[in-house]
């Protein structure tokens, strides 16, 4: 249902958010979330241009959130690299449908408004901060490993 950007991008932004006052290098990005390298910087320069991280480039460099986890929604970033629109015409362009939509097309913006609402309720602090289950591309000793090669650089 989303493009492997988008989800590449929700992968860097959820370990980002597990650091948010540090750079995190990008090679330790690309190895964390398995995005491959090149992929990856094509991935951060979106997120960048949409203001929802800042980087720094050269020795002791990388990338971190430019906001805090709380102020920053699934919605914002996948909006950042393959937005989700909603219908309000016919994609079709039959003039008598105009903003009158079909049912098919109905339905598909229905799931579109059901989908925004979804993502832009969750912000990444309530991925990162989950208690129940799973956390998002992290197990407490990868994280114990990650934070001491972060906090060396």
């Amino acid at each position: 249902m989303f493009s492997q950007t988008t989800e590449y991008a929700l992968r860097a932004m959820a370990l980002l958010a597990y650091y948010p006052d540090q750079l995190v290098p990008t090679p330790t990005l690309a190895e964390e979330t398995k995005v491959p390298p090149t992929y990856l910087a094509k991935v951060l320069q979106q997120l960048s241009g949409a203001d929802l991280i800042t980087g720094r480039r050269g020795v002791g460099g990388g990338y971190k959130l430019s906001k805090a986890p709380e102020q920053i929604n699934m919605l914002d970033v996948i909006n950042a690299v393959a937005p989700i629109r909603r219908i309000t015409t016919c994609p079709l362009g039959l003039a008598d449908h105009g903003s009158n939509l079909c049912p098919l097309h109905r339905r598909m913006d229905s799931a579109a408004k059901v989908i925004i609402e979804l993502f832009e309720g969750v912000t990444l602090a309530d991925l990162v901060n989950q208690r129940e289950g799973s956390r998002p591309l992290c197990d407490k000793a990868k994280a114990a490993k990650l934070t001491v090669s972060i906090s060396k650089k």
